[in-house]
């Protein structure tokens, strides 16, 4: 990795694959960032980069990069693996860039009061992942076909996407009378055999029809 790369990274600006941060002042939130980053597409977490993009520097970089290697080991779970670099700007600064490939042991979360936070990349924006997104990230690992049959409440589903082009979770349940959990159950499986596509949302997520290839 070289300063060149780094300001080309910089100038595609924050998205799906790449955030910045002009310090690790706070890595407790931070990590976040570098959950959803690995949960979703794998990316690039940038340090001494300004928000505009202006590859600036942070002194003492080198103590930014232990600060935050210390909060992943110590509260990302299960263990992530990712490469670093640090690359001097002068004599004062330097910049620092965390690779993240999309993990192979997803869905990866930290604790927060006994609880399982995880995050997935939305776009330039990292949200909280909710039951469904995370039960579909921990299935999908097992790289094995999802089949299903169509039932009544499969029937109702469908006849709806048909009509509107996406529908919640709470719409799904009380248009076909179902628990909360039944109708999640259904949506998670439909995601799985391709038949549905999720799109997360700091909301409620959003499903509609998979595309065919």
């Amino acid at each position: 990795m070289t300063l060149r790369e780094v300001a080309n990274l910089a100038k595609q600006g924050e998205g799906l694959h790449i955030e910045f941060k002009k310090k690790v002042a706070h890595p407790d939130k931070i990590i976040k960032e570098v959950i959803a980053l690995a949960n979703t597409d794998g990316g690039y977490l940038l340090i001494g980069v300004d928000d505009d993009g202006t590859v600036s520097g942070q002194r003492y970089v080198d103590e930014h990069v232990f600060l935050l290697d210390k909060t992943i080991a110590e509260h990302i779970k299960p263990k992530l693996i990712y490469e670093k670099h640090i690359l001097p700007i002068n004599a004062k600064k330097g910049v620092a860039v965390f690779r993240f490939d999309k993990s192979p042991s997803r869905p990866h979360y930290f604790l927060e009061e006994k609880k399982r936070r995880s995050f997935i990349r939305v776009k330039d924006r990292s949200v909280q992942a909710s039951k469904e997104v995370w039960e579909i990230l921990k299935k999908q690992k097992r790289e094995q076909d999802v089949f299903f049959q169509y039932g009544e409440k499969e029937d109702v589903l469908m006849k709806a996407l048909k009509e509107q082009e996406t529908i919640t979770l709470k719409q799904f349940a009380k248009l076909a009378m179902l628990p909360r959990f039944a109708a999640s159950r259904i949506l998670v499986r439909m995601v799985l055999a391709n038949v549905l596509e999720i799109i997360p949302q700091e909301g409620e997520d959003l499903y509609t029809l998979k595309l065919k290839d």
